[in-house]
């Protein structure tokens, strides 16, 4: 799919992945959508990146639970260039805790969790749909994580609200063609701010080392890496649909089991 001058919508873009993302596909010449819910001064910083690369940006606040922010999120975009060609959803949320602790997890854990990493992509693709059909195209790349498939990383609520997203990637997929692509990413451990916030300093150090030593590819992926593959599956990947594509560094290839984004 022809990218330049098109417009793409990246969810939770001020920083790590989303912002790597967006700056990606600002290098080929798309617009942007960069949205926030609270690191504004992060998301000016990421849409001037994006501007320096010769293409529009947006900047938008909004929380993909609420789906009143999805639609406007949507209606601005459509308001500004009258196209929304691509749409990534990476905004998600997490508790970073061990998955022995029950007691560490509440019914709202999970409720807050799923409203962001499930239902929030869920209103994303259904507030751009009817602009992508109209349109003729549309890709959309969900971003999941390689715990929805090992079942192993910050929180079980995390995990389970992205295996979730996996299931909804499937049936979406089935429901939006021809017009509309839907793929996921399920990434491992990513070096990113979000991470090492989490984790601590020490243990992400730790996970680094970790990673780089143990994973068939003997490296910790960077936000950038996985960019890379985003946008692929937005520009290239045409024949593409259904598909959820492990970019873990062969992470699921370990056989004891590491603890991911």
């Amino acid at each position: 799919m022809e990218i330049k001058q098109g417009t793409a919508i990246v969810t939770g873009s001020a920083t790590g992945l989303g912002a790597a993302i967006a700056k990606r596909l600002a290098s080929k010449g798309c617009n942007v959508v960069i949205n926030y819910t609270r690191s504004e001064a992060d998301a000016e910083e990421t849409a001037a990146a994006c501007e320096n690369l010769g293409v529009e940006a947006l900047l938008c606040r909004a929380d993909v639970a609420n789906d009143a922010d999805c639609r406007r999120m949507a209606a601005l975009s459509m308001e500004k260039w009258g196209r929304i060609d691509a749409l990534v959803n990476n905004a998600g949320v997490t508790k970073f805790t061990p998955a022995e602790d029950l007691e560490s997890l509440s019914a709202e854990d999970f409720q807050h969790m799923y409203a962001v990493n499930v239902v929030g992509p869920y209103q994303m693709i259904r507030a751009v749909a009817p602009h992508m059909k109209r349109g003729g195209r549309g890709a959309v790349v969900n971003i999941s994580t390689i715990a929805a498939i090992t079942g192993d990383g910050s929180s079980v609520a995390y995990a389970a609200s992205k295996g979730a997203l996996n299931v909804m990637t499937l049936s979406l997929a089935r429901a939006l063609g021809p017009e509309i692509r839907v793929n996921a990413i399920c990434p491992g451990f990513v070096q990113t701010r979000w991470n090492r916030d989490g984790m601590g300093e020490k243990a992400y150090g730790e996970r680094v080392v970790q990673m780089e030593r143990m994973t068939p590819l003997q490296t910790a992926n960077t936000p950038e890496e996985i960019a890379e593959t985003a946008v692929w599956l937005v520009e290239g990947g045409d024949c593409v649909t259904g598909e959820i594509i492990l970019a873990d560094s062969g992470l699921h290839l370990v056989s004891a089991p590491l603890s991911s984004r």
